[in-house]
């Protein structure tokens, strides 16, 4: 990556966030993927104030002078990453940075990421370094409902400094991977659908006063519902979707089943067995974020395919990549690498990169923000010196909101 108008200390001090405000720059490309048309071969994005400002090819998109220019082989938008457990799981993989399943009961949509969100967790940085500027992170797997999620970018020193969506989802989860163990519940899938129906339903119908104990005041009508009452009454007023992790067709059709039941917003997230049920997920009009392709193929994964992808892009059906869960360190994905797989398998190179990029950026409802190289949106891009999905390339630089917050070769 070139830099005119910066020496490489004064880049490295803004990569360490020690620039207080947004650069007046220019990015300069081969290549510019705006993920909103054609790509522009020799093409300039000009962010002002950490937006968007023009984008168009060199000859006819003059740079303000005064304005840094970074050059670079390929351009693309910032890099979504459509789900992840980053900021709250950590690499190192200790009970101290593992804050994504609390495994004290098994429905607690009242429990916020936001709370729990590292923005100086080590992987916050990894990512970004892979051109990842924005994330959808959150309460993890394990859990029938784990909590909600958040939308953040990879920059910041506080959560409140990093996050764009505070409420963004409430995570679900179905199949052998929220089952209790030990005779506890939920034990059995039915026992996660009533579960789950028996939750929408005290929100609905309000709950029910627990009977006062002998020398106690009965409650009173006006007794404040609980958090988790709170939150669920959000998901079915449709401010907040249901986040379903569901990978076998079976728990699929049952969060299908549950969205028709009640009225809800799904997303389904993980979704292995997708592509046995393209018809039913597209006549209900859903959103998938699916599996990162190179998960291991074991347990509910078993029947995963690297051409899932292709076949929700040949459906019409609106979809996007994650890094997911991660079990083993560095304890998460990158869905760089991830895209570039699928690309390998079916999906077109353009739809792989909308996968991370405009698709998710709609899948998680940003897309008015992020995701496409277009005025008035957020100054996020990634910078490579040749195919992103080539393992042979490199990210050389990353900016954000119009500052450059990373120079090094990934």
């Amino acid at each position: 990556m070139r830099i005119a108008g910066y020496c490489l200390t004064a880049v490295s001090a803004l990569a360490l966030g020690t620039a207080a405000h947004a650069q007046d720059i220019a990015i300069k490309g081969d290549q510019v993927h705006t993920m909103a048309g054609p790509a522009i071969t020799d093409g300039v994005v000009v962010i002002d104030d950490g937006k968007i400002v023009a984008v168009g090819p060199a000859a006819s998109t003059p740079i303000p002078e005064g304005f840094t220019v970074v050059e670079a082989k390929v351009v693309t938008p910032g890099l979504v990453d459509a789900r992840t457990v980053v900021g709250l799981a950590g690499y190192l993989n200790q009970e101290h940075d593992q804050d994504q399943l609390d495994e004290s009961a098994p429905v607690q949509p009242q429990l916020r990421a936001i709370d729990a969100y590292n923005p100086g967790e080590a992987l916050v940085a990894w990512l970004r370094g892979f051109g990842v500027t924005t994330i959808h992170t959150g309460h993890g797997p394990g859990a029938l409902v784990s909590g909600q999620t958040m939308i953040a970018k990879t920059v910041g020193n506080t959560a409140d400094a990093a996050v764009i969506v505070p409420r963004a989802m409430v995570a679900a989860n179905l199949g052998s991977g929220a089952l209790a163990e030990g005779g506890k519940a939920p034990g059995t899938r039915a026992k996660q659908m009533a579960m789950l129906r028996q939750a929408l339903l005290a929100a609905k119908e309000g709950e029910a006063p627990k009977p006062a104990k002998k020398g106690e005041a009965k409650s009173g009508p006006d007794k404040p519902p609980s958090l988790e009452v709170q939150v669920m009454r959000d998901v079915l007023a449709r401010k907040l979707p249901l986040l379903i992790t569901a990978h076998r067709a079976q728990d699929i059709m049952s969060a299908l089943r549950l969205r028709q039941e009640f009225g809800i917003d799904v997303v389904l997230d993980g979704a292995a067995e997708a592509y046995l049920l393209t018809s039913e997920i597209k006549a209900a009009g859903v959103k998938v974020i699916l599996h990162p392709p190179m998960a291991r193929q074991y347990g509910e994964f078993e029947n995963a395919s690297f051409t899932t992808g292709a076949a929700l892009r040949a459906a019409g059906i609106p979809f996007a990549y994650q890094s997911g869960y991660e079990g083993y360190v560095p304890k998460t994905r990158v869905i760089l690498f991830e895209a570039g797989v699928a690309a390998a398998n079916g999906l077109a190179w353009n739809d792989a990169l909308a996968s991370i990029t405009i698709d998710a950026a709609r899948v998680i409802g940003l897309e008015k923000r992020v995701g496409s190289l277009e005025v008035g949106k957020d100054g996020d891009v990634a910078l490579f010196d040749g195919d992103p999905f080539e393992y042979a390339s490199h990210t050389v630089g990353v900016v954000i909101d119009g500052k450059v917050v990373s120079t090094a070769t990934q």
